[in-house]
Formats: C-alpha cells, sequence, structure tokens
C-alpha cells in the first residue's frame, strides 16, 4: 500500500516537472499600452521634468523606464505625476508605494479604490487606488508638525488597467504562462500635498482627479481598457 501510494507521488512530481517544458521559455513582449513621454502641458498646468536618481536605476533594474514631472498651475499648485515602465522582470521592475513611501518618511493613514470618472464614452471610469499620507516635519525654529498629501496610482498593461498590485501579478502570471507573452505593465502615480491654507483635503482630491481626467487620454493609448 504505501509503495502504491509512493509511486502515485512520483508520477505527479514527474508530470508537474515535465509541464515545466511546456511552458515557453522566454515570453514575448506585447505592445506597450502606454505613452511613456509625460506632457509638457495639460490644459492650465505646466510641466517642469524631475530627476530619477541612480539609486532608483539600480534598484528596479535596467529595463525600467521611467517619466516624472512637477506640474504647477497660475495659482502656485503642484502636482506630482510619474509613469514607471515595466521590464521583462516582474519582481524588480515596479515597487508599490506601500513599500517607497514608509521607506522616505511617509505614514499611509488611509488606502482604497476610488473610480474617477473620464471623458471617454467607451470607457467612462477608471478604477484608481488612493493613498492618505503623512510626513513628520519641524519648522526652521523646530516645531514639529505634519505635512499631508494625497496619492493616486493604477497600473496599465497593454490592454488591461487595474488599480490592484495583487490582481496585476495575477494577470501577469497569467500571461506567461497560458499565453506566453508579457505586458510589460506600467505604473502610473499622481500626487498633491494638502496646503490647509489654499484648499481642503477634499478639494485636493477633486484637483487631483481632474488632472488625472486629462491625463489618461494622453497617456493611455487606444488598445487600454478602463475597469
Amino acid at each position: 500500500m504505501i509503495t502504491k501510494r509512493l509511486l502515485v507521488l512520483q508520477g505527479i512530481a514527474l508530470l508537474g516537472m515535465g509541464a515545466i517544458f511546456l511552458l515557453p521559455s522566454s515570453p514575448k513582449t506585447q505592445p506597450v499600452g502606454i505613452n511613456l513621454e509625460l506632457p509638457a502641458e495639460i490644459k492650465e498646468w505646466h510641466g517642469r521634468e524631475e530627476l530619477v536618481t541612480e539609486k532608483e536605476h539600480a534598484v528596479l533594474g535596467p529595463e525600467t523606464e521611467f517619466s516624472r514631472k512637477r506640474y504647477r498651475n497660475a495659482a502656485g499648485e503642484e502636482i506630482y505625476a510619474s509613469i514607471v515602465l515595466g521590464g521583462q522582470d516582474m519582481n524588480t521592475s515596479i515597487h508599490l508605494p506601500e513599500r517607497c513611501l514608509p521607506a522616505q518618511g511617509w505614514t499611509i493613514m488611509d488606502k482604497h479604490v476610488v473610480s474617477v470618472p473620464l471623458e471617454d464614452s467607451r470607457h467612462p471610469r477608471l478604477s484608481v487606488t488612493r493613498l492618505h499620507n503623512m510626513h513628520p516635519a519641524k519648522t526652521t525654529a523646530g516645531t514639529p508638525f505634519s505635512i499631508y498629501a494625497v496619492n493616486y496610482y493604477w497600473f496599465v498593461g497593454c490592454s488591461d488597467t487595474t488599480p490592484s498590485h495583487w490582481v496585476r501579478t495575477f494577470y501577469d502570471i497569467r500571461d506567461r504562462v497560458l499565453k506566453g507573452y508579457n505586458q510589460r505593465w506600467a505604473y502610473v502615480t499622481v500626487m498633491a500635498i494638502i496646503d490647509p491654507e489654499k484648499h481642503p483635503e477634499a478639494e485636493a482630491d477633486a484637483m487631483v482627479r481632474g488632472f488625472i481626467r486629462e491625463l489618461v487620454p494622453v497617456v493611455h493609448k487606444d488598445s487600454v481598457i478602463h475597469y
């Protein structure tokens, strides 16, 4: 009886090992679903290039591509936008804000998925993850105070979008194993500091969502379906 069970287990193990040879050895890369270069202007917002550090290049790998700008309007309000386009290695190409922000001193106070309305009859909404963050700071006199920010992010493949890192990971594994290709995902983030003297949190949210509404038609290609 024990011998029979061992033979069955050995057969299952051999079958599993043999299935490895059915997987594509080098997944084909699908066309990128995003225009990497952020526009110089988005309506009343004027963009300026922001530096991508050598450390970021080293951590995220040689195939990773970046585009980052700080946008400013006539009222002096600022929005930071960034696109990170991953390479073949999904484990090193994209890091979540939930991983990077705490390392930069930010505390994530709230996280949930929201729906941003778009001016697109085919895909009228985009689901994104919204973070509410806090960073401790001090005045020149040493008095402590807190800086607050809202950060929105989502992922874009050749045809799919998702606000979830885990859903993106599932899609990536599914495509590599079952379809033999790599979507080469991009990660888009839009962030604004909340300035209580200029506008409360709700107005900062409205400002960022309005910016996203104008940004998406410029950077998303027509092949991308919004969820």
